[in-house]
């Protein structure tokens, strides 16, 4: 479940499995010095990023371990983002093939947590809706929306005027954060888009008028964590992940309504986190760890990356987010992968050995993904 600071088959098989997935123009070649740029192949790259997960699938239990030499599952939201990438996969290459592992996670998923798919944490129900949103919008599969529609009417019972407003982050109610009420609303944003309900585009106005004003810096762009069912507010804790669903929520918002007031708000949060120094080292993001932390910057990226696409703004600010992005890509591709065993390091700029966390590779392959997006678009 998602806790801030609380909270396969490796051998023979595993050699003969990468042999079969990297191919020579995958890997950027090594280049003497001065001998010119390395080209970097980003949907090839995307390619063998997305069959990397076949190292973490429990055939069995059809969901994804905690890590590629793990025998556990990883949790219910790490499941979520799984399917999310599944949708990158599927939208770059539509196939029956990943529609069907994306069908055959919901059913384990579904099964390893009692039979159904409401959760204790709102904030892990958010991740699996917004992902079946995608889902549903990417194959036009039903089972997709109504685990949307199932967990969006769960959500909304998390609300409660206590502090103001807000989500509370699960079920017993110690607090309220960044993690529980930004994916929802940037769920009810985009439910409004796809199904043009009145209330949900109310629901994601009331949700981020609360974040803004409670657990938001906007002197500075920084998102702040938590405020605890007292009162007490957690300025101190700084993540890329709430950074990025902060973009995220006030660019579908922005998309809604038109208001530059949200699109000025998206653009702060990601220059807090590009230029002020608390999130990135040598322009690289920072390394937070595995577990919950290995996918603050995938998520991050994600929404990032929305606002690079999908919103109109300085082009010198968009292209100086382009190169960041780059930036991050090559030094994850060049220096924070195992070659050998495709695996991707917590930290952008130093390879891991031979076992990572699912969610520190999954936040590699939202990276590659949006480059490989990125060039699709001719962006850079």
């Amino acid at each position: 479940m998602f806790l801030f600071l609380q909270r396969c088959f490796l051998g023979v098989a595993l050699v003969l499995f990468c042999s079969c997935l990297k191919q020579n123009d995958d890997i950027p070649p090594v280049l003497p010095p001065g001998s010119g740029t390395i080209s970097y192949n980003w949907p090839a790259i995307a390619d063998t990023a997305e069959k990397s997960l076949d190292y973490f699938w429990s055939a069995s239990g059809k969901y994804y371990l905690s890590s590629n030499t793990a025998s556990d599952w990883a949790q219910y939201w790490p499941q979520a983002h799984a399917l999310d990438v599944l949708v990158d996969a599927y939208l770059r290459n539509p196939s029956s093939g990943i529609k069907g592992q994306m069908n055959d996670l919901l059913t384990g998923v579904r099964a390893k947590n009692g039979n159904t798919f409401i959760n204790y944490y709102y904030d892990d129900m958010e991740w699996m809706a917004l992902a079946c949103l995608r889902a549903f919008a990417a194959t036009n599969d039903a089972r997709f929306k109504g685990v949307c529609d199932t967990l969006w009417s769960d959500i909304k019972g998390g609300w409660s005027d206590q502090l103001g407003g807000g989500i509370w982050w699960r079920k017993d109610n110690p607090s309220k954060n960044a993690p529980s009420n930004l994916p929802a609303a940037i769920l009810a944003a985009r439910r409004y888009r796809a199904f043009g309900a009145d209330e949900d585009l109310q629901w994601a106005q009331k949700i981020y008028a609360w974040m803004r004003t409670t657990l938001y810096d906007n002197n500075s762009g920084l998102v702040y964590d938590n405020i605890d069912k007292n009162g007490n507010k957690n300025t101190d804790w700084k993540f890329t992940y709430n950074q990025g669903t902060f973009i995220g929520a006030a660019l579908e918002l922005y998309k809604n309504t038109g208001s530059s007031q949200y699109l000025s708000d998206a653009l702060q949060a990601a220059d807090f986190t590009q230029n002020s120094g608390f999130l990135t080292s040598n322009g690289i993001l920072k390394d937070e760890g595995g577990g919950d932390g290995g996918l603050f910057k995938g998520i991050f990226v994600r929404y990032f990356t929305r606002l690079i696409v999908e919103a109109t703004f300085d082009g010198s600010k968009k292209t100086s987010y382009i190169n960041f992005l780059r930036a991050n890509g090559e030094s994850l591709w060049s220096k924070g992968t195992n070659k050998s065993s495709l695996l991707f390091g917590s930290a952008w700029d130093k390879a891991p050995g031979s076992s990572t966390d699912l969610t520190i590779q999954l936040s590699g392959i939202m990276l590659v993904e949006a480059l490989a997006e990125l060039k699709k678009g001719q962006l850079f």
